[in-house]
């Protein structure tokens, strides 16, 4: 009950008193009546401003501290489907289980890897559309208190998720501005869908997720073969970890990606990586055209 109501209330109540006191007392119970709705209505008061005052002095919590899962370490991709599109450069002109429309399938049939190259354009491919489901390690760390940076090997790429961060109108890139927040079940005005996981796989940790939803990206490549994305392309993921029994950690990352200019529906990908103790493995490796 708000304080508004929580007057409203106290004076309906002593408007009936007062009217049952004169009806059985002849009126001696007027005067108590009063009282104790002026007592009642200055505690309320009293309680409000403490409270408002209390708000005042709590400074919001950052993204770091109000983190539901700790997705910060060390991870190495699992390559567990498309083996033959991420592992290996496809040929030219196959885009096999994306669904491109027909400008789409004209733009994918003229990839050039020279001419990229040439353009200075190597890592068309490695843009953040694509590049969490090439082959590497990941080191996601954060850079401060509202902010994740996710250092990738392949392509020497950096991707940083902002939270509560206005969008800058500065030049389109290959990693775009990624806006973050976290979604936490049982936070019924943020829910969005959240799941439990039995089996072998365990439990996501405390029912929450990472959403990040990338926009102002500079054109570049769904696959290493060509295969594009424009700069209308926009995309959603979500990030969830996962506990085994044995005590192995999984993060999860779900990604959907629009494209009004070259996809016929959302291109929709899912990637595994595993917790690794240290950074001990990296090899970052700089973009290639092929």
């Amino acid at each position: 009950m708000d304080i508004a109501r929580f007057i409203e209330h106290i004076a309906v109540s002593g408007a009936i008193a007062t009217r049952m006191g004169r009806a059985t007392f002849g009126g001696g119970f007027h005067l108590v009546s009063c009282r104790a709705l002026l007592a009642a209505t200055a505690l309320a008061l009293t309680v409000a401003g403490a409270g408002r005052a209390q708000q005042a002095d709590r400074s919001p919590a950052s993204a770091r501290e109000s983190a539901p899962i700790d997705i910060t370490g060390h991870w190495v991709s699992l390559i567990t489907d498309d083996w033959v599109y991420r592992m290996i450069t496809p040929a030219k002109g196959d885009y096999s289980y994306v669904p491109l429309n027909a400008e789409g399938v004209r733009a994918a049939d003229t990839w050039d890897p020279a001419r990229d190259e040439a353009a200075g354009e190597e890592c068309k491919a490695y843009g953040a559309p694509a590049i969490m489901r090439l082959p590497g390690r990941v080191h996601i760390t954060w850079e401060d208190d509202n902010t994740l940076k996710l250092d990738i090997d392949t392509g020497m790429q950096t991707r940083l998720f902002r939270f509560g961060a206005a969008e800058p109108m500065g030049p389109r890139t290959w990693q775009g501005w990624s806006a973050a927040e976290w979604e936490i079940s049982g936070d019924t005005s943020r829910r969005r869908g959240f799941y439990r996981l039995s089996g072998s796989l365990g439990d996501i940790e405390n029912f929450g997720s990472l959403r990040v939803d990338t926009t102002r990206l500079r054109a570049g490549y769904l696959r290493k073969n060509g295969v594009p994305f424009s700069e209308d392309a926009a995309m959603t993921e979500y990030y969830n970890l996962i506990t085994e029994d044995d005590g192995n950690q999984y993060l999860v990352v779900q990604t959907f990606v629009e494209d009004p200019r070259y996809l016929a529906q959302h291109f929709v990908r899912t990637m595994q990586f595993k917790r690794e103790p240290d950074g001990s493995r990296r090899e970052p490796m700089e973009c290639s055209a092929t």
